[in-house]
C-alpha cells in the first residue's frame, strides 16, 4: 500500500503548510493510520478541527476528498449505490418487443445504471483518497453495520456486479461529537484520536496563522475572550473555526484592541443563541447594545 506520509513530522509539516497546526499527538495518529492503512476515528466536541483535519490532510497530500455526511435514517442507497431507475425503465421500453426479458435485465443492471455513493466513490477510486465520514454518531446503528462491512474488507457485493474491491485503499476519517456512544466493534477497527478545545498558545498560533495581518497581542486578547466564553458553559461554546471568524470581523471594523465595547458589538460572531449572548453580557458585565 502507498502511504501518503513518511513521518509524523512530514504529516506536521504538510499539515501546517495547508494551514493546519497539528500537535504531536494528532500527526502521530495520522501517520499511523496511514501506515497500517486503519481508519481514523476522531471524536470530541464540535467545533474542534475534526472534519478539517481530514480536509487538511486530502489537501495537504493532493487527495480525493470524498465525504459522507451522516444523519438519522442514512440507508444504504445514499451511503452505497443505487440504481438509477428512471434510465433503466427509459431503457426497457426503448427495447424491441420481442427482445426477452433475461437479455434486457442483464442490459439494465450494468454500471452505465449504477449510481455510486460516497462509500462505493471511495472504494473504486484508483488515486489517493480520503473518506470522510463525518458525524457518525448520527447515524442509526444499522449503519454502522455497514461501515463495519465495508471497512473490514474494503469491498463492495453487488448482486447484480459481483464484489468491487479497493484497488488502493482510502484513508478513512470518521468523525464522532459523542452524542451517542459507538459500537464496540466499531471502534476496534479504528485508531482513535480524541480533540478537545486547544490550549491559549495553540489557538493563538491557528488564528495568527490564517489571519494575516493580525497583531499578536490582539489574537492573545481574542483567545482569552474565547476562553473566558467557554468558560461560562454556554449552549454552544464558541468553535476555533468561529475563533478565526471573529479575528477576521475586528480586522474588518478596523479594531486593534478587544475591549468590552467591541466584544459586546461583534457578539454575535461567536454566540449564536441568544441566551448565551444574555448570559455572556451578564456575567461578563458587558455594555448592552455597545452603550
Amino acid at each position: 500500500m502507498t502511504s501518503l506520509f513518511s513521518s509524523p513530522e512530514d504529516v506536521s509539516r504538510r499539515l501546517a503548510a495547508v494551514g493546519y497546526l497539528a500537535d504531536e499527538a494528532i500527526a502521530t495518529t495520522v501517520f499511523l493510520a496511514d501506515r497500517l492503512g486503519k481508519p481514523l476515528l476522531v471524536e470530541g466536541p464540535a467545533g474542534v478541527g475534526k472534519t478539517e483535519l481530514a480536509k487538511a490532510v486530502a489537501a495537504a497530500t493532493g487527495a480525493e476528498l470524498v465525504r459522507l455526511q451522516c444523519y438519522e435514517g442514512l440507508d444504504e442507497a445514499r451511503a452505497l449505490y443505487e440504481w438509477n431507475y428512471k434510465k433503466q425503465l427509459l431503457r426497457i421500453q426503448a427495447a424491441p418487443s420481442d427482445q426477452a426479458w433475461e437479455t434486457t435485465h442483464d442490459d439494465i443492471f450494468t454500471a452505465e445504471f449504477l449510481l455510486e455513493r460516497p462509500l462505493l466513490a471511495a472504494i473504486r477510486r484508483t488515486g489517493p483518497t480520503v473518506l470522510l465520514i463525518d458525524e457518525t454518531d448520527k447515524a442509526d446503528v444499522e449503519m454502522e453495520g455497514l461501515l463495519l462491512e465495508v471497512l473490514s474488507d474494503f469491498q463492495v457485493t453487488i448482486p447484480e456486479l459481483g464484489t468491487i474491491t479497493a484497488t488502493r485503499r482510502p484513508l478513512v476519517v470518521l468523525t464522532s461529537n459523542a452524542a451517542r456512544e459507538l459500537s464496540e466493534a466499531l471502534k476496534r477497527r479504528c485508531l482513535y484520536l480524541h480533540l478537545d478545545y486547544p490550549a491559549p498558545e495553540r489557538e493563538r498560533d491557528i488564528v495568527l496563522a490564517q489571519v494575516p495581518g493580525i497583531e499578536a497581542e490582539l489574537a492573545e486578547q481574542l483567545v482569552r475572550t474565547v476562553g473566558a466564553l467557554r468558560a461560562l458553559e454556554v449552549k454552544k461554546a464558541p468553535s476555533i473555526a468561529e475563533t478565526v471568524d471573529w479575528a477576521r470581523t475586528l480586522l474588518a471594523l478596523g479594531l486593534d484592541e478587544l475591549n468590552e465595547e467591541a466584544v459586546s458589538r461583534t457578539l454575535g460572531v461567536v454566540l449564536k443563541h441568544v441566551t448565551d449572548q444574555q448570559r455572556a453580557v451578564r456575567e461578563l458585565k458587558l455594555p448592552v447594545d455597545g452603550r
